[in-house]
């Protein structure tokens, strides 16, 4: 993995994809990544050069660093060329701390639970 900088002005490399990357508190910052680089490799990167006006959100290790990007948690293996992100543009993603991801379907799976079985509907047919 290549050391990514932190993206100082708009003029991105072509073989660099800008993160702007946004806390919870609206507070947001500028990080350049490679294709290959990993959804792990960038929150240990932001933790490693945590920035000094994120001080109130500061976490104790990168492990509890998750991104968001278009509403789904990225799992830490994720690269960010996988995920076709283009080069030399900027990317928005969601930066939260938060210790595990959610289960996949998990909403899925409450309401199996609450309707009390796997039936999509409950339907009832009566001849006459």
């Amino acid at each position: 993995m290549s050391r990514p900088g932190s993206a100082r002005n708009k003029n991105i490399p072509g073989d660099k994809i800008n993160l702007r990357l946004i806390m919870v508190s609206g507070k947001s910052r500028e990080f350049l990544f490679g294709a290959h680089d990993s959804a792990g490799d960038i929150a240990q990167f932001v933790f490693d050069t945590w920035p000094e006006d994120w001080s109130e959100e500061a976490v104790a290790k990168a492990e509890v660093l998750r991104l968001i990007y278009q509403g789904r948690f990225l799992h830490n293996n994720v690269t960010l060329g996988a995920l076709g992100l283009p080069l030399g543009k900027t990317t928005v993603m969601h930066l939260v701390p938060r210790e595990n991801l959610p289960e996949p379907n998990s909403q899925d799976q409450r309401q199996k639970s609450k309707s009390g079985g796997s039936r999509c509907c409950s339907v009832s047919c009566v001849i006459l």
